[in-house]
């Protein structure tokens, strides 16, 4: 928009949400914030994240206002601003915020959850958080090393983040040690498993029924499968677009009979674009993508099913161990997980570029055989 005027802030509507800031292009980091209920505020961005009050419009005149930005930005660039509180759930926010612009939307869930849930600082500062509070919420999660040694990463790469941003002048964690990477994971579901968990899962009477479901029939990733979109699905193939795969290769892979018949039992909300949408509109003021929070509907479904110790990346497992039974080739896995490295790894991997179609498509026929005859199985 061009240069603020008295003009512009009157005729500015009020966000159905939240609030909304018009920027003064003749003064960068100055602008005026705009409430749901019409409050008008003149701010000045002195941080990543961290904005100042100025005054309110009309008490305050855009002139008044105006010069006051310019006294606290030239401040800013002579060093004299020093940083003030920062509460820990307010530099999340805008970490994540940040992290929007260049990463992958599975990536930015990933930072999101973990932050949330093993580092529950909410309004606490920043600058006040210890390393002893940080190896205490670790330790909480040695029954979990792999998950343990994820939270450490992000938490690590996020308090490096707040140091870069001048929010605190060292990280907690430079002296927090880091968690040995645990075993790789060999746990997949037997028939007996595989046959609790599907039938269950079949009856599709929530959004987490109907990701376990689909997680079964493809073995796909759980981030890639949740962002997945309506558009993405074809009569009888779905593609994932390489933004949100995690090798950042566009990934088609055939479904079966079964496979479309369940998919056109899934609900559809209007004008939503994804199969597992989030159950709630928006999240502080922006609007929700998809479903996330999985511990809670995890255990209800373990007590439905009576299957416990397993994780929903375990299905990917239980897949490709299960074609491996079938008798399908090993390459032909490999395609239809969408790995680059093993078989197509590579030099092979950079002159090999068969797609595998077909033998996907008997391999996917082969699978569904498979889980059909366990669900009709006495």
């Amino acid at each position: 928009m061009p240069q603020l005027s008295d003009v512009a802030i009157r005729q500015a509507k009020p966000p159905a949400t939240g609030t909304v800031t018009l920027w003064d292009t003749s003064l960068k980091g100055f602008g005026v914030r705009v409430t749901k209920g019409g409050a008008k505020t003149f701010i000045v961005l002195i941080a990543s994240g961290r904005r100042q009050a100025i005054g309110r419009y009309p008490l305050v005149s855009l002139s008044d206002a105006r010069t006051e930005a310019r006294r606290i930005l030239a401040e800013k660039t002579l060093g004299k601003i020093r940083p003030k509180h920062t509460a820990f759930e307010d530099a999340r926010d805008a970490f994540i915020e940040e992290c929007e612009t260049r990463l992958r939307p599975i990536t930015v869930n990933l930072y999101r959850r973990h932050l949330t849930l093993h580092f529950p600082f909410g309004r606490r500062g920043i600058g006040d958080i210890t390393p002893r509070e940080i190896v205490r919420q670790l330790n909480a999660l040695n029954d979990r090393p792999g998950e343990k040694e994820h939270a450490a990463r992000i938490g690590r790469t996020f308090f490096k983040w707040c140091v870069g941003q001048h929010l605190i002048d060292r990280s907690p964690m430079e002296t927090v040690p880091k968690p040995p990477i645990g075993p790789s994971r060999e746990r997949f579901l037997s028939n007996e498993e595989l046959k609790a968990v599907y039938r269950t899962a079949y009856k599709a009477t929530s959004g987490f029924h109907r990701l376990v479901c689909l997680l079964i029939h493809t073995g796909q990733r759980r981030g890639e499968t949740t962002y997945l979109r309506w558009a993405y699905i074809a009569s009888d193939t779905i593609t994932i677009p390489s933004e949100i795969t995690k090798n950042k290769r566009r990934h088609t892979f055939p479904i079966g009979l079964r496979t479309q018949d369940l998919l056109t039992r899934f609900p559809r909300i209007a004008d939503n674009p994804y199969v597992f949408p989030s159950s709630r509109e928006h999240v502080k003021g922006k609007p929700s993508t998809v479903m996330t929070g999985y511990g809670g509907p995890k255990q209800a479904f373990d007590k439905e099913c009576g299957v416990t110790g397993w994780t929903l990346h375990d299905l990917r497992r239980t897949f490709a161990t299960g074609l491996q039974q079938l008798g399908v080739r090993l390459e032909v896995i490999e395609a239809l997980l969408n790995h680059v490295s093993g078989t197509r790894a590579g030099i092979v991997g950079v002159y090999q570029r068969y797609d595998y179609l077909p033998e996907m498509r008997a391999a996917m026929e082969k699978w569904e055989e498979h889980l059909s005859k366990l669900v009709s199985a006495s």
